[in-house]
């Protein structure tokens, strides 16, 4: 058959399957897909200075790496259901293990050092009771540990009647900040660069809860007040991890494709969602996967973005450098993003 033929045939059949309709033919009446099994589920991604990225597949257990030259590799086999993921100013990987999708969570903060393999359990009880589940945590510039706490698997397991948000200071001590009714289901955690304010996802999926971004203003003790609706997701699948950048914006990852349980649905779509400190949303960054779940800034420059969603790890380059305790910026960004960061506003 010669080429001119296999065009004249190929176009037809291209222009029938645009139009073909929705198959209802061939489903049962009623019929709607769902998800039989999950066999990955990535979260917390943290950027290292030598270029690896680690995040976790709470899923299977374990803690990833990907080396700077693509080689993907397990860092840790039992990493007692370990989500979100960050390093702080020294270099360190400080995770929060959970207590979700399977047993062995730990449910405890947790600090590696990469040097020696140390592991150094930090806190897993609050007032002589375990934790729920930590979730995403997020570090200020004197070293605090901001941590989420809420609890999406077996209730239970639960010790405290509380889902709540903790600061965890340099001198070991714990202090419990927000919690309920002020945010029913505290999720992804993010702390200005100037340590200003605190964000806090509020991810209460069922039925009528809370979907919201909300934002505190933090005194030097590290405590917050004068709570602020910075955006509402409503009905659609709220943010989840939440990163801020050196302007102040708010980096979210939020949305799905296919609802996955009563409460959840796709009225947002998957991606990462950038909203300024007012509440204003900026852009939307599509990713084509089926749950976001978190991100990450790397590179020497910051502004190569990594993001967690369903079982696989992206990454695409961005305008404007983000914001986490490590690797600092180089000195020109770093100079001018503080500037930039000096002048928000309250949110």
């Amino acid at each position: 058959m010669d080429e001119a033929r296999s065009r004249e045939m190929s176009e037809p059949n291209r222009a029938d399957r645009a139009r073909l309709p929705s198959p209802r033919q061939f489903l049962k009446t009623g019929a709607r897909l769902s998800r039989a099994a999950v066999i990955a589920f990535a979260e917390g991604p943290a950027y290292h200075s030598d270029g690896s990225v680690y995040f976790s597949d709470i899923i299977n257990n374990r803690v990833m790496k990907l080396a700077a030259d693509g080689q993907l590799s397990v860092f840790r086999a039992d990493s007692g259901r370990t989500n979100g993921n960050l390093f702080d100013s020294r270099g360190r990987l400080v995770s929060c293990e959970g207590c979700e999708m399977g047993s062995g969570g730990r449910r405890r903060i947790v600090r590696t050092d990469l040097e020696t393999g140390q592991v150094e359990v930090l806190t897993e009880r609050f007032e002589s009771r375990r934790y729920n589940s930590p979730n995403d945590l997020a570090i200020d510039r004197k070293g605090r540990i901001y941590f989420t706490d809420p609890c999406y698997g077996d209730r239970s397991a639960m010790e405290m009647a509380v889902e709540a948000v903790y600061r965890l200071d340099c001198d070991g001590r714990v202090s419990r900040i927000l919690e309920q009714p002020a945010i029913q289901q505290p999720n992804g955690i993010a702390v200005s660069p100037d340590d200003r304010f605190l964000y806090v996802a509020d991810y209460n999926i069922s039925p009528g809860g809370a979907r919201r971004i909300w934002g505190f203003e933090l005194d030097p003790g590290g405590l917050p007040s004068g709570q602020t609706l910075v955006y509402d997701f409503g009905v659609g699948r709220p943010g989840d991890g939440l990163r801020v950048d050196m302007q102040g914006n708010l980096w979210t990852a939020a949305g799905i494709t296919l609802p996955k349980r009563e409460g959840e649905s796709s009225v947002n779509p998957a991606g990462i969602y950038v909203i300024s400190p007012q509440g204003r949303l900026l852009d939307r960054i599509p990713i084509p996967e089926d749950v976001v779940t978190n991100m990450t800034f790397g590179g020497r420059d910051k502004k190569t973005l990594y993001v967690t969603a369903g079982k696989s790890l992206f990454k695409i380059g961005i305008n404007v450098p983000g914001y986490s305790p490590f690797p600092p910026l180089n000195p020109g960004t770093g100079q001018q993003a503080a500037g930039q960061a000096g002048r928000m506003s309250r949110p």
